[in-house]
């Protein structure tokens, strides 16, 4: 029998679920309440008997005529887009009472990382509780007078002949009803407090999606605005005055070229743009740079892991990884989900853009032992990054790819700042030795609020000197590792808790690249490249790994 249509018109004030081109489920939510929509429920399907069929253009229409117009900040900041938490995710838990009271707190730390938009969630949380709150009074005020009138049903003559029953004037009153009276009167009290009832549920709803939304508020380090502050330095600079030196510097596409090391027309033909073939010495060079990576780390106390490469969506959001960044670009590739999956309600999946995320959601749920901590893990992991940059020579080459090889480094630590900061120092230290040790030149930087992720609460990039990119960007400075102390950001979310003095509390996790293999190994091309023999020097802790070979020379042709 065909399953019954019911028409119903809901007002969606912050989030609303839309399909996108590949047919995924995700909520948008908007800082702007949004016109009344029309949604479909199919009768007998779902677990409560009713479930909601989206279509995609209906809801962009929507979006479209909405009556108040963006403003030009919000016209550069797309909607915020993420999975729907489905019934086997972790809940999350969010301190709104602390947002409540510290509303500019929470929004200047918005206006500073560049989140216009998001800035406005703190005072409508606040608006929307004192609704809810409201709400929540006239709910009690209506109990009250269920209660009353479930009493004069039950038992009309209970409270009259009861000598030491309390004088209540509404009691009073209702022993002149008849008894049809009382129950309409307690059918229609029953009718109102249903409806309060979804209207608070609502207001919960937006109220958790807004704090879900906001950033991690900001350390004290991180300088404020657009600006990293240079820490330190390492290695010496091989070329400080390039107009007084001879030495020939290229790329690592001509050198990759000229060894037969690089194939990126090959990955082309195979993948598209933006994905490579290692060859010979190279793919060998990557398999050292992992294992040296992991080397130094375990020596370090970090134990290994091999995590999976596809997570659930909800997973990659709960950490801080949105599918969409600032600019509207792709970040994630998403998995598609079959018809029957996703009607079953199965959480969508993803693939993961860095081993922190399987690495968090390894102890999703879960309740940690103090003792326990710091609990520290390093992964090596094949990395998916949907967006990739413009095609150009900025981003040619290895610097920016689709799917490339990292090691990552992963803690939970007590929570307070000095335990998380004695391991995020201990990962710049590491990062600092690996790097120092293969000869690059690098410079150790504190970023600046307005480079900060979501879950991020201070962040320090180490940037390796590439001499092709001199002329063409940053004096050729190059991102080639992160460390990040992301507080309770990600435990919050992901259901992370350790039981400290009788209360369930949340442990801190920090997270630090080991190693990036693409960008090192350009890196080790690029410096290590002497144009005299037309060879690559190999750093000397990588020759273990690579049969004792000291340099990458010509390819004698057979």
């Amino acid at each position: 029998m065909a399953a019954a249509l019911l028409s119903r018109r809901l007002r969606l004030l912050l989030i609303l679920p839309i399909l996108d081109e590949r047919g995924n489920l995700y909520h948008l939510l908007d800082a702007r309440e949004v016109p009344l929509l029309d949604v479909e429920y199919n009768r007998g399907e779902g677990a409560n008997g009713c479930q909601p069929t989206w279509k995609a253009e209906t809801c962009t229409r929507t979006l479209q005529q909405s009556s108040t117009p963006p403003s030009p900040a919000e016209q550069h900041q797309p909607l915020l887009v993420t999975p729907p938490r489905t019934t086997t995710a972790p809940r999350p838990t969010i301190d709104i009472k602390h947002i409540r009271q510290n509303t500019e707190l929470y929004a200047q730390n918005c206006r500073d990382r560049n989140y216009p938009v998001a800035a406005a969630y703190p005072a409508r949380i606040v608006e929307l509780f004192a609704k809810w709150h409201d709400k929540q009074r006239e709910a009690r005020g209506l109990r009250r007078r269920a209660n009353l009138l479930r009493r004069q049903i039950t038992d009309p003559g209970a409270s009259r002949d009861d000598p030491d029953a309390e004088v209540d004037e509404e009691a009073v009153a209702l022993r002149s009803l008849s008894r049809e009276q009382v129950l309409e009167e307690a059918r229609e009290v029953k009718a109102k407090l249903s409806v309060i009832q979804e209207v608070e549920d609502q207001l919960t709803t937006e109220i958790d999606a807004l704090a879900l939304a906001l950033p991690n508020l900001t350390h004290e380090a991180a300088p404020r605005g657009e600006e990293p502050r240079v820490l330190s330095y390492i290695n010496d600079h091989p070329e400080p005055e390039p107009a007084l030196s001879d030495r020939v510097w290229r790329s690592h596409v001509h050198i990759g070229s000229e060894l037969g090391l690089l194939d990126f027309a090959g990955a082309a033909k195979a993948a598209g743009w933006g994905w490579y073939y290692l060859l010979d010495e190279a793919a060998q060079l990557e398999q050292a740079l992992v294992a040296y990576a992991l080397k130094t780390a375990t020596l370090a106390g970090w134990r290994q892991v091999s995590p999976p490469s596809m997570v659930y969506s909800h997973i990659t959001s709960a950490c801080g990884f949105q599918p969409r960044d600032a600019n509207g670009e792709t970040q994630i590739y998403q998995v598609a989900q079959s018809d029957d999956d996703a009607a079953r309600g199965k959480p969508a999946r993803c693939l993961a853009g860095t081993a922190e995320i399987p690495l968090a959601g390894m102890k999703a749920d879960t309740s940690l032992d103090e003792g326990s901590l710091p609990l520290k893990r390093v992964a090596v992991s094949r990395c998916y990054r949907a967006e990739a940059g413009a095609r150009g020579m900025e981003t040619k080459g290895l610097y920016r790819v689709h799917e490339f090889t990292k090691v990552e480094m992963f803690a939970w630590s007590a929570p307070n700042l000095e335990a998380a900061e004695d391991l995020f120092n201990e990962m710049v230290d590491l990062q600092t030795e690996m790097l120092g040790s293969l000869g690059l030149h690098c410079r150790v930087l504190e970023m600046p609020t307005a480079d900060l992720g979501a879950s991020a609460a201070r962040k320090c990039d180490i940037e390796a000197y590439f001499p092709s990119r001199r002329e063409l960007r940053n004096e050729g400075w190059g991102e080639v590792t992160s460390a990040s102390i992301c507080t309770d950001y990600q435990t919050r979310r992901l259901a992370t808790r350790i039981p400290i003095a009788g209360k369930q509390v949340f442990p801190w996790t920090v997270n630090g690249t080991a190693m990036a293999v693409p960008r090192v190994l350009a890196a080790i091309l690029e410096n290590g490249w002497d144009e005299d023999d037309m060879s690559v020097r190999i750093p000397e802790v990588l020759r273990p790994w690579m049969d004792g070979m000291e340099k990458i020379g010509p390819k004698r042709r057979v």
